[in-house]
């Protein structure tokens, strides 16, 4: 969170493009000015900055760096999703920056200097993704930020990154999935018994107490993985049982049904809590609440909005709505970083190696919220 409010004040400290149009110009297109517009069909791109990337071949060949920078980054952490989350944060903080505003198209006699400032924030970003540390520096939580300023707390888990990484890398995609979805739960457990959860903002000082816990879980992780001797399948299993029916089996689930169903291309878990729970000899049922943000549009009333989030959403309350209510705005996009915050009820079976999700879908919620990222 640092890093980002860093970058925010970077961007919005350079030059904003005009706002009045020079004499002539208003009526003439931005294809003019951008050499593969047409061969590109640009104009289909409702996004301004993209029709610049599409059009001109400077930035269209910074683009293509900038794509392998993250791939590369993206090759060297287990955990992705954060990553392609400040990314997308990124983005925006950079069309913002160079004095693009939402979907406002570009005015002819702003392209160049727009154009340049793309350019240059682009190719920054670019040296800057390309050095490992920036991993570290990015971290936006309070457990990463702890981590980055002390040298044997980064190193041990940059080790840690590469035999995870080490181990996935010998299963198929679709196990793949599944282990990507375990690492970023076993992050989420870790600060919650590190009693880390909400304290982005807490100067480090006030956190120190609490190295010795991340410590002690970036070791114990390590040996669980030398026990394993190369072996993923003892590491990570598609069929986790959770000790006890509370939030770390709400995490289990939610983990497992975003694995299944592909949601990390599109949402990623934050914060998981339990609420409430019933407990039995043999069943649970658990009321947890969920906390995601969006990586990648998707319509707010789809497969993907039911399956990931729970439900279809009225964009305009933030609201869960049901699916054929409001037809004509059914079609609307989740915009990057929207946040989404769900309560719901699952159902736990007590199996011999401890409590076994029944869900297979976030869908139904009990109730939800989404806002942010307009």
């Amino acid at each position: 969170m640092r890093f980002i409010v860093l970058s925010v004040l970077a961007l919005l400290a350079l030059p904003a493009a005009p706002s009045s149009a020079q004499s002539g110009a208003s009526d003439r297109s931005i294809a003019d000015k951008l050499p593969l517009f047409a061969k590109n069909n640009c104009r289909q791109n409702r996004d301004p900055a993209n029709q610049l990337f599409c059009g001109d071949p400077e930035l269209a060949a910074a683009a293509e760096r900038l794509s392998a920078a993250i791939e590369a980054r993206l090759a060297r952490l287990p955990d992705r999703l954060p990553a392609i989350e400040e990314n997308a944060i990124w983005i925006r903080q950079r069309s913002l920056g160079c004095g693009i505003v939402g979907q406002a198209a570009i005015r002819y006699d702003e392209v160049d200097q727009i154009r340049a400032c793309l350019l240059k924030v682009t190719e920054e970003r670019t040296a800057v993704l390309r050095d490992p540390d920036f991993d570290c520096l990015a971290a936006n939580t309070a457990a990463g930020a702890l981590i980055c300023a002390d040298p044997s707390l980064a190193l041990a888990e940059t080790e840690l990154n590469g035999e995870v990484l080490g181990l996935i890398g010998k299963l198929d995609p679709n196990a793949a999935r599944f282990a990507f979805a375990e690492y970023g739960r076993w992050t989420r457990e870790r600060d919650r018994k590190c009693n880390l959860v909400g304290k982005e903002n807490v100067p480090l000082a006030e956190l120190s107490s609490e190295e010795g816990c991340l410590a002690d879980s970036l070791r114990r992780r390590t040996d669980e993985i030398a026990a394993a001797k190369g072996d993923p399948k003892k590491v990570f299993g598609r069929q986790v049982a959770a000790k006890s029916p509370d939030t770390d089996a709400v995490d289990f689930c939610a983990a497992r049904i975003h694995a299944a169903n592909s949601c990390g291309n599109f949402v990623r878990i934050n914060r998981v809590y339990a609420l409430d729970s019933q407990v039995s000899d043999e069943e649970a049922q658990v009321t947890g609440e969920i906390e995601m943000v969006v990586l990648a549009p998707f319509t707010a009333c789809s497969k993907v909005a039911s399956t990931c989030t729970g439900t279809c959403w009225d964009l305009r309350t933030g609201r869960p709505q049901p699916a054929a209510a409001n037809r004509e705005r059914a079609a609307e996009a989740f915009n990057v970083t929207r946040s989404v915050r769900i309560q719901r009820t699952f159902a736990f079976v007590k199996a011999n190696d401890g409590w076994r999700c029944r869900e297979d879908e976030l869908a139904p919620v009990n109730s939800g919220v989404s806002s942010g990222g307009s």
